[in-house]
Protein backbone atom coordinates (compact mmCIF):
# COMPACT_ATOMS: atom_id res chain seq x y z
CA UNK A 1 0.00 0.00 0.00
CA UNK A 2 1.36 3.43 -1.26
CA UNK A 3 1.57 6.92 0.78
CA UNK A 4 -2.25 8.04 -0.63
CA UNK A 5 -2.03 12.02 -1.63
CA UNK A 6 -5.08 12.73 0.54
CA UNK A 7 -3.71 10.91 3.56
CA UNK A 8 -2.60 13.00 6.57
CA UNK A 9 0.86 13.25 8.27
CA UNK A 10 -0.93 11.23 11.72
CA UNK A 11 -2.26 9.00 8.80
CA UNK A 12 0.86 7.90 7.70
CA UNK A 13 2.59 7.72 10.85
CA UNK A 14 -0.15 5.48 12.59
CA UNK A 15 0.59 3.22 9.50
CA UNK A 16 4.08 3.00 10.06
CA UNK A 17 4.24 2.49 13.36
CA UNK A 18 2.06 -0.30 12.72
CA UNK A 19 4.35 -1.33 10.13
CA UNK A 20 6.99 -1.53 12.84
CA UNK A 21 4.91 -2.95 16.09
CA UNK A 22 4.33 -6.06 13.22
CA UNK A 23 7.84 -6.38 12.56
CA UNK A 24 8.69 -6.08 16.12
CA UNK A 25 6.59 -8.58 17.41
CA UNK A 26 7.74 -10.66 14.31
CA UNK A 27 3.72 -10.93 13.25
CA UNK A 28 5.08 -10.46 9.58
CA UNK A 29 5.32 -12.91 7.25
CA UNK A 30 9.05 -13.33 5.94
CA UNK A 31 7.41 -13.01 2.10
CA UNK A 32 6.21 -9.79 3.14
CA UNK A 33 9.13 -7.84 4.74
CA UNK A 34 10.56 -6.38 1.37
CA UNK A 35 7.20 -4.92 0.43
CA UNK A 36 6.36 -3.30 3.60
CA UNK A 37 9.57 -2.01 4.15
CA UNK A 38 9.40 -0.72 0.79
CA UNK A 39 6.01 0.57 2.24
CA UNK A 40 7.76 1.80 5.59
CA UNK A 41 10.25 3.60 3.11
CA UNK A 42 7.67 5.87 1.13
CA UNK A 43 5.77 6.63 3.99
CA UNK A 44 8.93 8.00 5.99
CA UNK A 45 9.81 9.98 2.38
CA UNK A 46 6.01 11.35 2.55
CA UNK A 47 6.35 12.28 6.24
CA UNK A 48 9.64 14.17 5.80
CA UNK A 49 8.44 15.98 2.72
CA UNK A 50 5.57 17.27 4.50
CA UNK A 51 7.23 18.39 7.57
CA UNK A 52 10.09 20.35 5.42
CA UNK A 53 7.45 21.94 3.80
CA UNK A 54 5.40 23.17 6.52
CA UNK A 55 8.77 24.17 7.91
CA UNK A 56 9.60 26.24 5.13
CA UNK A 57 5.91 27.84 5.50
CA UNK A 58 5.82 28.58 9.58
CA UNK A 59 9.58 30.12 8.05
CA UNK A 60 7.99 32.06 5.84
CA UNK A 61 5.29 33.21 8.53
CA UNK A 62 8.03 33.94 11.38
CA UNK A 63 10.16 36.50 8.51
CA UNK A 64 6.75 38.08 7.35
CA UNK A 65 5.88 38.91 11.13
CA UNK A 66 8.85 39.42 12.11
Amino acid sequence: MAVKKQETYSQAIKRLEEIVRQIDNNEMDIDMLSEKIKEANEIILFCSEKLTKIDKEVEKLVVEKG
